[in-house]
């Protein structure tokens, strides 16, 4: 399987709290919600079709107990297209102490998880897809096990939470391929690693 990871961001990078005021308040953070008011029917419909083509999914613990108290709890989001596709497949969560998961389908990942996902993305099927979990997606970069990589990125500069990607961390070349944006602004990027960088080399200037 192709392991995609699918990441909402704003302007700034910035990834917590998307969905409501108080879905993650960790740091202090105030600014919740940012995502929902720009969300429109294209880009709803985009994302029912990601979920859709997905043979399994695979969540860092915060990001899987919060799907799991939505899509997989409320009745009408149970039961919408992306609450189908979640219920319906295999799930797999990053956790050295979760041992429980009450979410059908659901098995966790401990010890040495580079090797679990390895043997996931082993197996038959077309996409291991990663939604938010933006410490497992960095861990995965990391570890180069990531095949593409889908942002979605919404105008609006939030100005604080936890973004994407650290200060200071790996860096990593992208190919590009798939770009589109939609009625309310969000821009679709699809990017695939490509190595490392190349950077500009400084060219001595004559002596006068």
């Amino acid at each position: 399987m192709k392991l995609t990871t699918v990441t909402n961001v704003s302007v700034d990078g910035v990834m917590q709290g998307l969905g409501g005021s108080e879905e993650d308040r960790r740091g202090g953070f105030e600014r919740g919600g940012w995502a929902l008011p720009l969300f429109d029917d294209e880009a709803s419909a985009y994302l029912s079709q990601v979920y859709q083509r997905a043979d399994a999914f695979l969540f860092g613990r915060r990001t899987f107990e919060i799907f799991a108290a939505s899509w997989g709890t409320i009745e009408d989001m149970a039961n919408a297209p992306i609450g189908r596709a979640l219920n319906a497949r295999p799930k797999y969560v990053v956790s050295s102490t979760l041992t429980d998961p009450k979410w059908a389908e659901s098995t966790v990942l401990s010890g040495d998880v580079a090797a679990a996902v390895r043997e996931l993305k082993a197996r038959p099927g077309g996409e291991l897809q990663v939604h938010g979990s933006g410490t497992l997606v960095r861990w995965l970069l990391d570890h180069q096990l990531v095949d593409e990589i889908t942002l979605l990125g919404y105008p609006v500069v939030v100005g604080q939470g936890t973004r994407l990607f650290p200060d200071d961390g790996p860096d990593t070349a992208l190919g590009l391929v798939d770009f589109r944006a939609f009625a309310s602004g969000i821009t679709l990027q699809v990017y695939r690693p490509a190595g490392r960088p190349q950077y500009a080399t400084s060219t001595p200037v004559p002596a006068t």
